[in-house]
C-alpha cells in the first residue's frame, strides 16, 4: 500500500525518516532546528527521536 501523502507527522513516532520530505517538515518544525541541523544530529545520534532529542538539548 502506498504512504498517504497528505499525512503530516511520521509513519513511526519514534523514529525520524529523513527519506520522507513530509517526516523532515514535521521534525524540523517540532524540534525547532533546520533541516541540516535535524540531518546533523541524525548522523551524530542515530534515528531515534529521543536520542535525536538529546543530542539537541531538546525534551
Amino acid at each position: 500500500m502506498a504512504d498517504d501523502l497528505n499525512k503530516r507527522g511520521p509513519q513511526d513516532a519514534a523514529r525520524i525518516n529523513v527519506n520522507e520530505a513530509h517526516e523532515v517538515r514535521y521534525w524540523t518544525q517540532t524540534l525547532g532546528v533546520t533541516e541540516a541541523q535535524l540531518r546533523s544530529a541524525i548522523a551524530a545520534a542515530g534515528v531515534e527521536v529521543k536520542d535525536v532529542r538529546a543530542y539537541l538539548g531538546k525534551p
